[in-house]
Parts: structure tokens; sequence; C-alpha cells
């Protein structure tokens, strides 16, 4: 008998699970992995930044299970509204819920809902590509912009904003988003934390490539470099160390400015039809290890501000969820009967593509020992359903097409190995002709 698994989310965490399958199982196996879009790879598509391109060589790896022959994408496929849980579980001896986290938290503060106020992962799916967004959403027509958070993800916006259009040439940026990062008006970019330079997120080789940018001073103040005790772990000591160099070095002038600040929390976006500026107040730890405001404001003249202090998941239709924890509630990665769960909507945001590769290994492996010599209840027949409901997936082939004519277009505009298409319609049309 064949054990029939149908993976929602083609990210890592999904294609993941769909190797662990094949490996781990000592029984044939068909996994389908299900995706909203005709894209596969998810983050690796459309969350890591476009000049980082030794990371997106893991699609390279991605690719290879998805042509294993017991693995079939099938795209265009939306849980919810083209299939439910009960017909997924009608049709297969198990579901995995891999849809990741996709929007990012909220700030919480008065005139978060201004105009000019925006979600990273907004900013980040607009310069990724990301068919979700119009590449006409963003006009960077503000001399200053704010980024609130000091991750990987608030650098990769900072770099993106602070690098010149020709040195993104090279890279997958659609042209339209090119074109409007060539008229930016940016000329200087703040990236804020509410903590100090020993409490960032950052990882080394990140943080340092913000030192190598052409066209832009990084600025940090030698009062909020400052650090209280030596025993941090080595990745830590090595930010501190690149941080306080930055403090001790003048700018050049260099046509943008990068300030990157600590101890300063946003309270307020200011404005009235759209956003003005920010207000910050200057910050400390309590004895409890709390940061707490010190009531000393500072105001920032920005017309823009990006959100990055981290992502969340999203409910699934007819999936349980945690609102507190904002992730499906599972047993090393059980949900319910039949129903498992891998990626960061089973431990929440933390790690790199690589920890989904774990992950997704726990999770098959408490799924292959539930079905242990249990009975076959699917039969992998999701296709004349899907037909039924005039849902035509688009297969792997065809994302292949959709590959081919990105290189194609890359050549017809002089830009590097591809250019992404944008757009449903222009991708479908690519896949279909």
């Amino acid at each position: 008998m064949t054990l029939h698994v149908a993976v929602i989310g083609s990210g890592p965490a999904g294609i993941y699970t769909a190797e662990a399958l094949v490996k781990q199982s000592a029984e044939p196996v068909q996994v389908d992995v299900l995706e909203r879009l005709p894209t596969p790879y998810g983050l690796v598509r459309y969350g890591v930044a476009p000049d980082h391109t030794s990371i997106k060589s893991i699609a390279n790896y991605l690719r290879k299970v998805l042509e294993l022959p017991q693995v079939r994408f099938l795209g265009g496929v939306t849980l919810g509204p083209h299939v439910s849980v009960d017909d997924l579980l009608g049709a297969y001896d198990a579901v995995v819920y891999c849809t990741g986290a996709m929007v990012d938290r909220r700030l919480g503060i008065p005139g978060e809902d201004l105009p000019g106020s925006v979600a990273a992962t907004d900013f980040v799916n607009w310069y990724c590509g990301h068919p979700d967004v119009d590449p006409g959403r963003f006009t960077l027509d503000s001399p200053e912009i704010a980024v609130i958070g000091v991750g990987n993800v608030a650098v990769d916006v900072v770099r993106v904003l602070a690098k010149t259009s020709e040195e993104l040439k090279a890279t997958d940026v659609p042209h339209d988003v090119l074109e409007r990062l060539e008229e930016s008006q940016v000329k200087a970019i703040h990236m804020v934390g509410r903590r100090g330079p020993e409490h960032a997120k950052f990882t080394l080789k990140e943080l340092r490539e913000l030192g190598e940018l052409a066209n832009a001073d990084v600025c940090v103040r030698p009062e909020e470099s400052v650090v209280l005790g030596i025993d941090f772990p080595r990745q830590v000591q090595g930010n501190i160390k690149i941080l306080q160099s930055w403090a001790a070095r003048e700018p050049v002038g260099r046509p943008r400015r990068l300030d990157v600040r600590f101890w300063m929390r946003p309270v307020e976006i200011l404005g009235t039809e759209r956003v003005e500026g920010l207000k910050l107040e200057r910050t400390r730890l309590s004895e409890e290890g709390r940061v707490v405001g010190t009531g000393e404001f500072e105001t920032l003249p920005v017309g823009m501000v990006l959100r990055s202090v981290g992502y969340q998941s999203v409910p699934l239709p007819g999936v349980p969820f945690s609102e507190s924890t904002m992730t499906v509630p599972n047993e090393a990665g059980r949900v319910r009967e039949r129903e498992y769960v891998a990626g960061w909507l089973k431990r929440g945001p933390t790690g790199v593509i690589g920890t989904n590769k774990s992950d997704a290994a726990e999770t098959v492996r408490t799924l292959l020992s539930d079905l242990e010599g249990g009975e076959r209840v699917g039969d992998g027949g999701i296709d004349g359903l899907l037909a039924a409901r005039e849902v035509r997936p688009v297969t792997y082939e065809e994302w292949l097409a959709i590959e081919a004519a990105e290189s194609e277009l890359a050549k017809s505009l002089n830009r590097g190995e591809r250019v992404k298409l944008v757009g449903l319609e222009a991708m479908l049309r690519a896949c279909r002709s």
C-alpha cells in the first residue's frame, strides 16, 4: 500500500517535510505539495534579499526534492477557497501544514495605521516581486525613513534602501521595482532598536555587509554603543566589536547615511494624512531586566516607518490555532488525528532556513509512527475534486516555464540571470503559453 500525504506550503519547511517522508518511510509514499502561489520555495524566493545570492541558492537543493518521482507540486491551490481540511483528509492518509509566518507583529502605538507606516514584510515582498504586492505600491519620495528593529530582516531592508539601483541591477529584483529604487529620494535611514547592541539579533555576516556599503555612511552614536558586562557569546561579541568600530569612525560624505540607533523605542508615529515623523523615547533596563522609558524624547522627521519587530503566523481555515503563541498547537508535530504541522507554524519564527530540516524530520517521525500498521484511507485523488471546482493546478513543469521566462526577461533587459515576473497573470501566461 502507498502512503499518500498532502503538504500544505512549498517553502523550506514544506519541501523538507516532503524529503523526510520519502527518506524515512519504509513503505511507498506519494507526497503532493500544495501551494497557493504558482511558484515554490516560499521565503527563499520571496523573503531572502535579492543580493543574497548564496542564500537564494538553497533553491537548487529544494528543486531536487520537487523533482523526486514520489513528490508532486500543485501550485495555485489554496486551503479554504479551493479545498477544505475535510477534502484533504478524504483524499490523503495525512496532512502536514507548513505555511510559515506571513505577517509582521504590530508595534501597538498611536499612528501605526497612518499611510506610510508599513510592515517590513510588505516592503520585502515588494522588492522580492511577491504577487500579493503591487510593484507600484511604494514611492520612495521621503528623504528620511525609519526601520524599527535590529534583526536580519531590518538589515536586509536597510541594505536595499541604501544601495543604488546599479548595484541591484544584476539581481532578480522586478524591473518596475528597480526603476522605483532608481528614483529613490532617500538620503537618511534610521534603524532603531529599543535595547542595546548586546541584545541585537543581527548575524555577524549580515552586520558586516552594512559596513561595506559603497553608497552610505554607517554611523553609531558612541554613547549608544556602550555595553555593560563582557561575558557574551562569540556572536554577540563580534556584533559589539563591529558596532563600536562604527561609532569610532567619521562619515566620509557618501550619498546616503545610515544611523543605527540603540536604547530608543517608538512611542508614536506622527502625522495627519500620512507619516510625518516618529517620536522615540530613550530607554534603559530595569532591575528586572525589562525595557523602561526614561522620559527623554526625540523626534525623527521621517516620511515612512517600516516595522520589523518579528513575524507571526496566521490561522488556517479549519485548523487549530493558538492566539497566545501564534502557532498551531502540537506535540512533536502532531495536531490531531492524521493532521501535522512543521516549520514556523509549528514552533514560531525562530532559527534559520536550515532549522526547518530537523524540525520537519521530527514531524515526519511522529507521522510515520502514528500511521505505522494502520489502514490506508487516502488515495491521493485530489485531481478530480479540483477539476470539478474548475481549479487547474500549476505543475512543476509549468513552474519551470516561469523560470525560463524570467531568464529570457533578464537577457532582454541585459540584467543578470533572471528578473522576476510580476503578478499572477504574467506568471500564468508564461507557464501556459
